[in-house]
Order: C-alpha cells, then sequence, then structure tokens
C-alpha cells in the first residue's frame, strides 16, 4: 500500500517539495518513483531533519548562545547611545 507525496506532506506536516527532495535522497525507506511519481509506503516513517548536526534541542542551544552574550563585556554609554 503506498501514498502520494501530497498525503506524505500532509501526513507529515510539510511541504510536497520537501518530501520529493526526502525522496530523491533516498531518504524515506521503500520510497520508488513510478513515471513521474514517487510511491511512498504507507507505513514509512518521516526522517529525522538532517539540517540540525546537535541533538541539543534548538531552546538549548539558543539559552547557552545567550548566556555567552551575557557573559561578554556590557556595552559602554557612548556605544549604548550610538545603537539607538
Amino acid at each position: 500500500m503506498f501514498i502520494t507525496v501530497k498525503q506524505a506532506a500532509e501526513k507529515w506536516n510539510i511541504s510536497e517539495r520537501r518530501v520529493r527532495a526526502l525522496c530523491s535522497e533516498n531518504r524515506i525507506h521503500g520510497a520508488h518513483k513510478a513515471g513521474r511519481s514517487w510511491l511512498i509506503p504507507v507505513d514509512a516513517v518521516k526522517p529525522a531533519d538532517a539540517r540540525y548536526k546537535s541533538t541539543e534541542s534548538l531552546l538549548e542551544m539558543i539559552d547557552r548562545k545567550k548566556h555567552e552574550l551575557d557573559n561578554k563585556r556590557s556595552l559602554t554609554e557612548g556605544e549604548t547611545e550610538r545603537l539607538r
């Protein structure tokens, strides 16, 4: 049993274009091309987002970077005025 790119996009809450890209990168197990269409197994799972190499969550990463910024020297009064 297979689903279409459109159905997979709705199921995984991503764009159809992203589903096609995942298929062409062989990141969806069992997906194959039939003519011009991709056939995706019904039980296929959404691949993990490979853009984030770290297992650290995005919010934790933001908090860590904010802490690093806070530890830097504070702005002088003149620098603060210039920014305004």
